[in-house]
């Protein structure tokens, strides 16, 4: 018997592959799918079964592509958005064995409507639930986001409550196997690690701690989530059936000559911060290879030609990665090295960082020409924010940018510096040359005061 999780860093995204007596089963697979075949066949099992807990909206589903090279039947949750062309529709109480395990069907809706979780149980040992993937119901610390409605919030926040419900009768002792873990855009209060039981979450998951219906409402339909313009083209392609991932996930590399010639719709520099800050091809943006899945959706639209400027190939080829499991992949190629670039002539530009007490001194003078520019989410803003400073969401400078006066002079802040350099980075890319960024941010800026 076999069940493993397979983890997609950056995205948190966690899949499954469960095994007994010849026979398999994945949950919620990613589009470079060839692990799991690889991991069946490694352990003497066929994959005959493909489940999805929802429609994503933060990947795209491998279900298709795996579908396809093993011949498994594809199956999800009925009341859809729209057709989900590549599955079988399946039900409340519906059961699959595979092996001596036994799969059943509940119904889950709330995180969206075709919400499914998957109940294990171990024929040949006991009648009580061994485990159940929960996809975006329930996490480790944390429920699924109900936002995906906004006509409909009481409605679907209550949905999520009845589902939830539904998960604690499974039992204290049921293990549970999240869609995803702390880190996802699916959720902000997920504990880091990610094992846990129904029991556990019970006692100490603080939204299970709302006991009262109309008050686990009140609550989720006041939360904030943020929703990058890519869950369109998640959606859509879950429903279309997403194509199979590149055989070959790494960018093809560019000569400087190829690089600067390029008719690229974005020069993506995916550097540290601290390195593209001190200098960087005119027009590159700036997404940090470990913030590519967080933002990269955020900037870049469906079939964009890109091109990639990395400190090594290492980071290229997982750059790479994170943009195909969200089919942001129509990638020109890659150039490694700005320093060479440097030696070659090329002019180069440059943000500056500042301190503390440079912005204390600027927020004191008042400047008419000048504004400190946060770039943290809502919910980080409300619980501290530095009088004087203006709100902007880092995501939301993405059509933003064009609410700012590119003769004024902005210092960009975050929590520590990184998110601001992203977004004086996109900035630069669209002609802004008037910026800076507060090194420390919100944490220089609290140890400075006490």
């Amino acid at each position: 018997m076999l069940l493993e999780k397979i983890k997609t860093p950056g995205l948190s995204h966690l899949s499954y592959l469960v095994g007994s007596e010849g026979s398999a089963a994945v949950i919620d697979p990613r589009r470079d799918c060839d692990i799991y075949l690889e991991m069946a066949r490694s352990h003497g099992l066929e994959i005959t079964h493909i489940l999805e807990t929802h429609r994503n909206e933060d990947l795209v589903s491998g279900a298709p592509a795996l579908a396809a090279m093993t011949g498994a039947r594809v199956l999800h949750g009925p009341n859809p958005a729209a057709p989900v062309v590549y599955a079988d529709t399946v039900h409340e109480g519906d059961r699959f064995p595979i092996g001596q395990l036994e799969i059943q069907i509940l119904e889950t809706p709330g995180h969206t409507d075709d919400h499914l979780a998957f109940a294990i149980y171990d024929t040949a040992y006991s009648e009580g639930t061994v485990g159940v993937f929960t996809g975006d119901a329930l996490f480790v610390g944390d429920v699924g986001r109900t936002d995906f409605y906004p006509q409909r919030a009481e409605e679907v926040a209550g949905l999520l409550f009845d589902s939830l419900q539904k998960l604690l009768d499974l039992g204290d002792q049921a293990i549970i196997y999240p869609a995803h873990g702390a880190g996802s855009v699916c959720g902000s209060g997920m504990a880091e690690r990610e094992f846990s039981t129904i029991g556990h979450e019970r006692r100490n998951n603080p939204r299970l701690q709302i006991a009262d219906r109309d008050e686990f409402i009140r609550v989720k339909v006041n939360e904030h989530h943020y929703q990058p313009p890519y869950f369109r083209l998640m959606e859509r392609l879950n429903l279309e059936g997403g194509s199979p991932a590149p055989r070959v996930m790494r960018a093809r590399n560019l000569s400087l000559a190829e690089l600067l010639d390029m008719k690229a719709d974005h020069l993506i520099d995916i550097r540290e911060p601290m390195a593209y800050a001190a200098g960087h091809l005119p027009g590159a943006m700036n997404l940090p290879v470990d913030m590519i899945p967080a933002f990269a959706g955020w900037f870049i639209a469906e079939g964009q030609k890109l091109a990639l400027i990395a400190s090594d190939e290492e980071k290229l080829a997982t750059a790479t990665e994170h943009l195909v499991r969200i089919a942001l992949d129509n990638l020109a190629g890659g150039y490694v090295g700005v320093v060479p670039a440097a030696a070659q002539g090329v002019r180069m530009q440059s943000i500056p960082m500042i301190g503390t007490e440079e912005v204390a001194q600027r927020l004191a003078d008042a400047a008419p020409d000048w504004t400190l520019l946060d770039v943290r989410d809502a919910d980080e803003r409300g619980e501290q924010s530095i009088e004087g400073s203006r709100h902007i969401y880092v995501g939301e400078l993405n059509e933003r940018w064009r609410d700012l006066d590119a003769d004024r002079r902005y210092t960009l802040m975050c929590a520590s510096g990184m998110r601001a350099t992203v977004a004086a980075g996109w900035l630069a890319s669209k002609g802004f040359r008037k910026i800076d960024v507060y090194l420390g941010s919100m944490g220089a800026w609290q140890a400075f005061h006490g």
